[in-house]
């Protein structure tokens, strides 16, 4: 693309009422506190319990869009460059976004094609 303006966030279309969009908020804050507790009981990003998580995570995606295997490793990626994705991840716990790129590439790798 020679667009200089492109990001990757200008091609979601945002459609949804503002109560939709308040409970996404509220399913999204609910897996990622249940990351942070796994992070914090010091289980791996390989874990039945992450990838478990993982899978939440994954399926909160499908309700905008179906992401391939590389498409949502690349989506974790965000997770550890500096974007506002891994600063709202690294607010809720230090070293989260790292976990979380971890245990999708991990997942990726496992379940998608």
């Amino acid at each position: 693309m020679n667009d200089q303006s492109f990001t990757a966030g200008n091609y979601y279309q945002n459609n949804y009422t503002k109560e939709q969009n308040s409970q996404f908020a509220v399913e999204f804050d609910s897996i990622t506190k249940q990351m942070v507790q796994h992070l914090d009981a010091g289980l791996g990003y390989s874990s039945s319990e992450m990838q478990q998580a993982v899978q939440r995570h994954y399926d909160f995606c499908l309700k905008f869009w179906t992401p391939s295997k590389e498409s949502y490793k690349s989506l974790a990626m965000s997770y550890i460059l500096p974007t506002e994705y891994r600063d709202s991840y690294e607010s809720y716990r230090e070293g989260l976004g790292k976990y979380i790129y971890d245990a999708v590439c991990h997942f990726a790798d496992s379940r998608l094609s």
